[in-house]
């Protein structure tokens, strides 16, 4: 188990410490910021809900910026300033008393935590080589809910206190929890800028002329942007825990509301075990289009077990909800290990940064539109609800092998170093033939 959650010594590991420093104090924060926006703060939960929305569509946006920004200006020293940024815009929520106050709190914190996202990922690409990176993925999102886990249990005991006290301690932990990542990424070694146009003579770069100076730079890669929107329909299962799966128990099934925590600690506990191994097969762009595609069937069969969970007596409903889950943490880890391959090997070698704020955008529509989805398919169409989320699940997942292919044709330009590259992802391109697959069957 510790091989899974600790990376070998070195750069990878304190990525992985960073990780977990800032995951326990977000862990705490995520399941006590809504009561005490409501009850310390005094702020309605409609505003709550309107200000945070409002923060991480705000957030959203400033992502590309400033992955861009961690490109040109070096990747280390942003993602601690923007760290240092998180830990002081959480420190701003103890003196919020106002809806406005709240709102330019939230959004300073959003637009920290989304480019400190882009940044990190910029770093971690400059640090690792590529065929490493997939893997080191895996170790941190085992370490991040390690982080969360520890985090909620944290935060759980404010809950239990209650007291305003209690509440500010979490938030004074989850600042703190920021800055000690900073501290620790500041021992990683320093990654140097780059400047447009550095990969091209590595034959890496896409070969149409960049667009960054025009202003929209990866906006107007238009095959990056399809692999991203199919991967944002992809991530809209992300509120099912924590939204969609309690509701569809409290209203439509006979299972125990307890059941709810049970499938949480589940399916954390599932991805801190085998998120790792479950990513080790995903080396380039065939083996992730397979992953993607083979977890859209799983989700599909998820969805079908999660409907028979209804109308049924109480022992049947867990049953189908428990093998539900097990299936759903399969294809959320497939899913996770095949876009983090693709999100990296379709960037361009001097924008990761911009790129990775881009297609982190997609965790931000989900869990904007997520919640609204979930509640409109499920507690109100019921088993056709479930059908239709797998269903869609599926042909996202089958139409992100096109998608990388339109995008990985357009990469590169012919020539024996773009071949080599080719290679290493799973694809061969220049001299031989554009776009056509090796070592891996083609996306269908």
């Amino acid at each position: 188990m510790t091989s899974r959650l600790v990376p070998p010594a070195g750069p990878r590991r304190v990525l992985a410490l960073a990780q977990l420093a800032n995951s326990i104090g977000d862990g705490a924060y995520y399941v006590t910021s809504a009561l005490y926006f409501t009850h310390v703060v005094g702020l309605a939960p409609a505003r709550v809900g309107l200000g945070l929305t409002v923060a991480w569509a705000v957030g959203s946006l400033a992502g590309v910026p400033l992955g861009r920004v961690a490109d040109r200006r070096g990747a280390r020293g942003a993602a601690v300033l923007l760290a240092v940024g998180t830990a002081a815009a959480v420190g701003s929520f103890l003196v919020v008393r106002g809806f406005l106050p709240f709102v330019l709190a939230a959004c300073a914190y959003a637009t920290a935590q989304s480019g400190m996202a882009a940044a990190r990922q910029a770093l971690l690409a400059g640090l690792v080589t590529a065929g490493e990176r997939t893997g080191l993925l895996a170790h941190l999102q085992a370490t991040l809910n390690a982080g969360l886990a520890v985090g909620a249990g944290l935060g759980g005991l404010a809950l239990q206190a209650g007291t305003r006290a209690a509440y500010l301690g979490v938030f004074a932990l989850d600042a703190a929890s920021f800055l000690v990542c900073a501290a620790l990424l500041l021992r990683l070694p320093t990654v140097a800028p780059v400047t447009v146009g550095e990969g091209r003579e590595q034959g890496v770069l896409r070969g149409r002329p960049t667009r960054e100076r025009d202003g929209l730079g990866v906006v107007r890669d238009r095959p990056y942007v399809v692999v991203a929107l199919l991967n944002t329909v992809l991530l809209l299962r992300m509120p099912l825990l924590s939204l969609g799966l309690p509701l569809w128990i409290a209203e439509r099934t006979t299972a125990p509301a307890w059941l709810v925590s049970a499938l949480f600690v589940l399916n954390t506990g599932a991805v801190m075990a085998f998120q790792v191994r479950m990513a080790r097969g995903v080396t380039g762009l065939g083996s992730a289009t397979r992953a993607v595609r083979r977890s859209g069937w799983v989700m599909l069969a998820a969805c079908a077990v999660f409907a028979l969970s209804a109308g049924v007596p109480r022992r049947p409903a867990v049953g189908f909800l428990a093998v539900g889950a097990v299936l759903q943490v399969v294809a959320e880890m497939g899913q996770s290990a095949g876009s983090w391959q693709l999100s990296f090997d379709l960037a361009p070698v001097d924008r990761v940064g911009e790129y990775q704020g881009f297609f982190g955008t997609g965790v931000t529509v989900a869990r904007t539109l997520g919640p609204l989805v979930l509640t409109s398919l499920l507690v109100g169409w019921g088993t056709p609800g479930w059908l239709l989320l797998g269903g869609a699940t599926v042909v996202a997942s089958h139409a992100m092998g096109p998608a990388a292919r339109w995008a990985a044709d357009r990469m590169t330009r012919p020539g024996v170093d773009a071949g080599r590259e080719g290679a290493r992802t799973g694809w061969v391109t220049g001299p031989v033939r554009r776009g056509q697959w090796i070592s891996n069957s083609p996306p269908k």
